[in-house]
C-alpha cells in the first residue's frame, strides 16, 4: 500500500506537466462517424470554431445531414459551415469548387468524383484528389477563416466557382467584385435555422484574369462588378497560375456584416503561409487535446478515446466577429463585453454529459456558454432549448438550458446573474406551449393534452429539480417548494400494475399498452426507455417501486429483453442491449443506475461492453447521431471511470475506467489523476477497491463509494481504482436522491387514475377509480367541477349512461390533495358501427374501428391521436347504419403533413348499398391540394350526391404512393390519415 501511495502521489503531486511533446492530434480519426448514421463531417475545423470547411457529398436525405457520407464518392464542393452529429439538415455556406475544362453552374458537372484511397484528414486539415480534373485541394483553418489551397493539373482553364445556392432555401444573397483579387457577399438561407446569416471576404493569391455571374443559372455578364437581393447566385473565376499551378484562396465569414468578416481575415490570416496555418491549427488542438493525457499502448483504444474528445471540442461553435460584435436572438447586432457568444446548442442532448465534461475541462467556455444563454432570454424572451444560428428551432424537448447552467454553478462556476438565471428560468418553465400548461394545472401530460406526452413530462420535471435547487442555493424557498413539487410529477406516469411509466389518456392509462411500442407518446424512444428517467429522484423512484432489488430487477428485464422494438420505424433507436438502446440518449445514463441499486458490478462489465463494442475506429464507428458531442462524451467520460446520472449535483457514478492512467489537466494547473492498475487488462472490468488523495489531504484513503465528488476531481488529486476480473462489492455507498425521504412537507400525492376507457360510447359504461398513493382517499365530481373533502367520496365502481364530465382528486391522510384527474364521457348519438376490409396502423388508432363515427375530430398535430392511420394499403371502410336510411352526402376528415409522409389520397370512391353486398358507387372524388404544399392542413370534403336509399356506406381511399423524388423520404411509402365521418 506504500508503495502505491509513493508511486501514485508522485504522480500528481511532482508538479507533472502536461508533455508538450506529446502528438494527440495523431490520434485522432475525423472520418470516425462519417458512416452509418453518425452525421459527422471529416474536413477542418478549430476547436468551437466558426467554420467547418469541409467536403460536402450528399445534400439531401437523413444521413446527408453533415454534408457528407463515407459511402458517396462524389463532390460538389466545399462549404465552410457544417453541424456535427444531427438529426437535421443546415449549414453548408458558401461553396467553393475548383475545376477545369468547360465551365458550368451545374454541381454535376464542376463537382467531381472522388476515392477514399486519396483523401485523408487529421484535426485541422483536409486533403482529397478530385479525380475528374487531378485537381489536388488542401484545406485549413482558423477559427473564422478557411484557407484552401488547390494544385491544379493543367495550365489552361483553371476555374474556381462559387455556389451561393447550395443545399438551403435562399432568401436573399449577394456578390460584389471588389478588385482582381477580392470578392465579397452574403447569403441569408432558411432551413432548420429560419433565418441564418453569413458575409464573406474571400481573397486570390493569384489575380483574377475573368470572371462571370449566373443569376438563375444563366450568366448575366462577365464583367458585372456586383449582384444584390438575388435567391439564386454563382460565379465563377479563372487565373492563369503559371508553372506552379497553384491557387490559395481565404475566406473569412461573419455573422454581422461584410466587415465584420474583413475584420475576422485581417485578424487571424493576414499572410499566405498555407503550412504555417496548418501547423498552427494542428498545434492549437493537440492543446485542446491534451485537456486530457491517457496512457495505453493499444494505438486503436487511443483512437478512440482522442476523436471522442475532438468530437466534444468541435461544437459549440463561435459565433462572433474578432470585434466582438455578434447577431442575436432578436436579429440586432450587438457586443459581447464580457463574454464569447457561442451558437449550436443541442441541448436535449448535450446536457447529459457532453456539457458536464466541460465544467471540469472547459470552465471558461461553460461560464461563456451560460453567459450566451442569459443574452438569448434578454433578447430572445426565453432560455434556448436547441439553438442554432441565433435562430430557436424549438427542436426536441424539455428546457434543458437550465440543468447546464445549474450543474455549472453547483460545482463553483458562478461568475454570471443568478438571479436573472432564475428569472429566466421561471419564464421557460412556465411557457404557454409544448403541454406546460396541462403539466403545471394537472400535473401530468395526457395524451390528449401533447405528443410525446411521457417524455416531456419526465423531462420537465428532472429540469423542474433543477430550478429548485438553484432557488434554494439564492434563499428562493417559495420557489423551491413550487418546483421541487412539480419535479415529483413524474410518478403520476408510473403504473404500478405494469412497472412502467406510461400514457396517460382520459384520466387513466393509455390501452392497450405495448412497452416496446415506438409512438408519438415517447421522444425517439419506447415506454422501456424512458421508465428510468428521473435521474434527480433515484432513492424516491426505487422506494415507490419496492426498493433496490425491484430496481436491479427492472434494470435486468430491460437489458435482457428482446431487441426487437414495435410501433413506428425509428432510425434513432440503435445499439440495442434488449431494450436498452445506446445509439439515442434518453438510455445513457440507464447502465450508471444500477450503482443506486447495489449491482455496480453490472454498471461496470455494462459499461465495458458499450465502449468495447459500440465505439470503433471505422467510418461507421459511431453507433448513433454523433449528436453534437454527446455520443462522445460518454465514451470520454465512461472511459476515465465516472459518469454524470444527475447534472446539477455535485457526484459522477463510478463504472469501469478504461485506461490504466489517466491525468485530466485542469485549467488552474492542477491536476486529478485516475490511477487504474490492471485497467487496460481484457477481463479486468470490475473495480476491486478505491483510494483517493487530494491537495488537501494527501495521504489516501479508502473511499467505499460509488461516486466521485466534483470537488474532488476540479481541485486536484488522485483516485486509484485496483481493477480485477471478478466484481467485488467493495463500492457500498451512494449519494441519497429522495424529495420526499428528504422533504415530507412536499411529498406530493399521486394523481388518481379512472379507468374507464375512451370517451365515446354507445350504452353503459363502468368507471373504477384507483388512488396510487398508499392510505389516500379520492373524492369524485360528475358535473365538471373542481372536486374537494365535500365533494362525493369514491367507494364503488361508477355506472355511465350519459355523457358527463368525471373529475376525480386524492386526498392524503394530512390533508394534501393530488392535482385533479378528469375523464370526459360522451355518449353516441347513433348505434352505427364500422367494419374495416383493410386494416389500420396499430398506433394510429383513433380509438379502433368506430373511431371514425365518435365526433371526436382530430387536430393537425395527428401525433396527439385521434387519426386513423393507413399505409401500404389502401382505406377500406365499410358503416353500417343499422336501417336503411336516405342518404345524400358524405363528409370525411382528411390530413395531409407532407413532411411527415402523411398524403391526400390520390382519388376517394363513395359507394352506397342497401344489403352491404352490392354496392353503387355515387361519387369520385380527387382531392384539391397539392402534395407540395406543405402546410399540415385537414380537408374536410363534402361529397354529395343524389338522393339513395341505403343501410351500409362505403368509402374507399386509394394511396398516394411512394413519396416523389424531391421529398426527404424519396421513395417511402405513404399514410392515409381519415378522421370523424358524417352522413347525411
Amino acid at each position: 500500500m506504500r508503495v502505491i501511495f509513493l508511486i501514485t502521489a508522485g504522480l500528481v503531486f511532482s508538479a507533472l506537466a502536461k508533455s508538450q511533446s506529446t502528438n494527440y492530434t495523431r490520434y485522432v480519426n475525423p472520418f470516425i462517424g462519417t458512416g452509418g448514421h453518425g452525421h459527422t463531417y471529416p474536413g477542418a475545423t478549430m476547436p468551437h470554431g466558426m467554420v467547418q470547411l469541409s467536403p460536402d457529398t450528399r445534400l439531401e436525405g437523413w444521413d446527408g445531414c453533415s454534408g457528407y457520407h463515407y459511402s458517396d464518392s462524389f463532390i460538389y464542393g466545399f462549404s465552410h459551415t457544417h453541424l456535427s452529429g444531427t438529426g437535421v439538415s443546415d449549414y453548408g455556406d458558401i461553396l467553393l469548387m475548383p475545376m477545369q475544362g468547360q465551365v458550368s453552374p451545374d454541381q454535376k458537372i464542376y463537382g467531381s468524383a472522388f476515392s477514399h484511397n486519396k483523401e485523408s484528414a487529421s484535426p485541422g486539415y483536409y486533403e482529397v484528389f478530385l479525380e475528374d480534373d487531378g485537381i489536388l485541394a488542401s484545406l485549413t483553418v482558423t477559427p473564422r477563416v478557411g484557407f484552401h489551397k488547390y494544385l491544379y493539373a493543367k495550365d489552361e482553364n483553371q476555374y474556381l466557382v462559387l455556389d451561393l445556392k447550395h443545399r438551403d432555401e435562399v432568401l436573399r444573397s449577394s456578390i460584389r467584385i471588389l478588385d482582381r483579387v477580392t470578392v465579397t457577399g452574403m447569403r441569408l438561407s432558411k432551413s432548420w435555422a429560419t433565418r441564418q446569416y453569413v458575409f464573406f471576404v474571400m481573397k486570390f493569391s493569384s489575380p483574377i484574369t475573368n470572371y462571370g455571374i449566373w443569376e438563375n443559372d444563366q450568366l448575366i455578364g462577365n464583367n458585372l462588378q456586383a449582384v444584390e437581393e438575388s435567391k439564386n447566385l454563382k460565379a465563377f473565376f479563372s487565373f492563369e497560375l503559371g508553372g506552379a499551378k497553384e491557387l490559395q484562396v481565404k475566406l473569412a465569414i461573419s455573422p454581422v456584416s461584410v466587415e465584420g468578416a474583413k475584420k475576422n481575415l485581417m485578424a487571424e490570416l493576414p499572410g499566405w503561409d498555407f503550412n504555417a496555418a496548418k501547423a498552427e491549427a494542428s498545434r492549437v488542438w493537440n492543446e485542446e487535446l491534451g485537456r486530457i493525457d491517457v496512457k495505453d499502448t493499444d494505438v486503436i483504444k487511443l483512437t478512440n478515446f482522442y476523436t471522442a474528445l475532438y468530437h466534444t471540442a468541435i461544437v459549440p461553435n463561435i459565433n462572433m466577429d474578432v470585434d466582438r460584435k455578434y447577431r442575436g436572438m432578436d436579429d440586432k447586432i450587438h457586443t459581447a463585453e464580457d463574454f464569447d457568444y457561442y451558437s449550436v446548442f443541442s441541448l436535449w442532448d448535450t446536457y447529459r454529459a457532453t456539457h458536464p465534461l466541460y465544467t471540469i475541462i472547459d470552465q471558461k467556455r461553460t461560464l461563456d456558454y451560460i453567459k450566451t444563454f442569459l443574452a438569448h432570454y434578454s433578447q430572445g424572451g426565453r432560455l434556448p432549448v436547441w439553438e442554432l444560428a441565433s435562430c430557436e428551432t424549438d427542436c426536441m424537448i424539455g428546457y434543458h438550458s437550465i440543468p447546464v447552467i445549474v450543474d455549472a454553478y453547483m460545482k463553483g462556476i458562478r461568475d454570471f446573474d443568478a438571479n436573472l438565471a432564475l428569472e429566466a428560468m421561471k419564464i421557460s418553465a412556465n411557457w404557454n406551449h409544448l403541454g406546460l400548461p396541462a403539466y403545471i394545472s394537472n400535473g401530468v401530460i395526457a395524451v390528449e393534452d401533447e405528443h410525446e406526452s411521457v417524455s416531456k413530462t419526465l423531462e420537465y420535471a428532472y429540469d423542474d429539480w433543477c430550478i429548485a435547487i438553484f432557488a434554494r442555493e439564492l434563499g428562493k424557498l417559495d420557489d423551491y417548494n413550487v418546483y421541487m413539487q412539480r419535479a415529483q410529477n413524474y410518478k403520476n406516469l408510473y403504473d404500478k400494475k405494469t412497472g412502467f411509466m406510461r400514457p396517460r389518456k382520459n384520466g387513466g392509462w393509455l390501452s392497450p399498452f405495448e412497452p416496446r411500442e415506438v409512438n408519438n407518446h415517447f421522444t425517439e424512444a419506447n415506454s422501456w426507455q424512458y421508465s428510468f428517467y428521473m435521474p434527480h429522484d433515484i432513492n424516491g423512484y426505487m422506494r415507490m417501486i419496492g426498493g433496490p432489488k425491484k430496481l436491479e430487477s427492472k434494470l435486468d428485464a430491460l437489458f435482457s429483453a428482446p431487441a426487437q422494438t414495435t410501433g413506428r420505424d425509428q432510425s434513432d433507436i440503435t445499439g440495442l442491449i434488449g431494450q436498452y438502446a445506446h445509439g439515442n440518449e434518453p438510455s445513457h445514463h440507464v447502465i450508471y443506475l444500477y450503482n443506486f441499486a447495489g449491482a455496480p458490478q453490472k454498471t461496470q462489465s455494462l459499461a465495458r461492453k458499450v465502449m468495447r463494442e459500440m465505439y470503433h475506429n471505422a467510418p461507421d464507428g459511431l453507433i448513433g447521431n454523433e449528436d453534437c458531442g454527446q455520443m462522445s462524451a460518454w465514451y470520454v467520460m465512461s472511459a476515465l471511470g465516472f459518469y454524470p446520472v444527475t447534472p446539477g449535483s455535485d457526484h459522477y457514478v463510478i463504472g469501469s475506467p478504461l485506461f490504466n492512467l489517466a491525468e485530466i489537466n485542469l485549467e488552474d494547473g492542477r491536476s486529478f489523476v485516475v490511477n487504474a492498475p490492471g485497467a487496460a487488462t481484457n477481463g479486468n472490468d470490475y473495480v476491486q477497491n478505491i483510494l483517493i488523495s487530494t491537495t488537501k489531504s494527501l495521504r489516501p484513503t479508502n473511499w467505499p463509494n460509488g461516486y466521485l465528488r466534483h470537488s474532488d476531481i476540479i481541485g486536484g488529486g488522485l483516485v486509484t481504482m485496483m481493477m480485477g476480473n471478478k466484481p467485488s462489492n467493495a463500492l457500498k455507498n451512494m449519494p441519497k436522491l429522495d424529495i420526499a425521504a428528504d422533504n415530507p412537507d412536499l411529498a406530493i400525492v399521486q394523481n388518481p387514475v379512472i379507468h374507464g376507457g375512451d370517451i365515446s360510447f354507445k350504452n353503459v359504461k363502468t368507471v373504477r377509480v384507483e388512488a396510487p398513493t398508499k392510505g389516500s382517499k379520492v373524492y369524485i365530481t360528475t358535473d365538471g367541477t373542481a372536486p374537494s373533502a365535500s365533494s362525493i367520496r369514491y367507494r364503488k365502481p361508477i355506472r355511465v349512461d350519459r355523457s358527463m364530465t368525471l373529475k376525480a382528486v386524492a386526498i392524503d391522510q394530512n390533508g394534501k390533495f393530488s392535482k385533479v384527474s378528469t375523464a370526459v364521457y360522451q355518449k353516441m348519438e347513433h348505434d352505427w358501427s364500422v367494419a374495416l376490409a383493410t386494416a389500420y396502423e396499430p398506433q394510429y388508432d383513433a380509438g379502433g374501428p368506430d373511431g371514425l363515427i365518435d365526433g371526436i375530430r382530430g387536430s393537425v398535430n395527428w401525433r396527439m391521436g385521434n387519426w386513423q392511420g393507413y399505409q401500404k394499403t389502401d382505406m377500406d371502410v365499410r358503416i353500417d347504419l343499422k336501417k336503411i336510411s336516405t342518404v345524400s352526402a358524405v363528409t370525411a376528415g382528411f390530413l395531409q403533413d407532407t413532411r411527415s409522409w402523411i398524403i391526400l389520397p390520390r382519388e376517394i370512391v363513395i359507394s352506397v348499398s342497401a344489403d352491404g353486398n352490392k354496392y353503387k358507387t355515387v361519387a369520385v372524388i380527387k382531392p384539391s391540394i397539392p402534395v407540395q404544399d406543405l402546410a399540415p392542413q385537414v380537408w374536410n370534403p363534402e361529397v354529395k350526391f343524389d338522393t339513395e336509399q341505403a343501410r351500409f356506406i362505403r368509402i374507399e381511399a386509394k394511396q398516394f404512393g411512394e413519396l416523389p423524388s424531391w421529398h426527404e423520404g424519396a421513395g417511402g411509402d405513404t399514410h392515409i390519415f381519415i378522421d370523424e365521418v358524417n352522413i347525411k
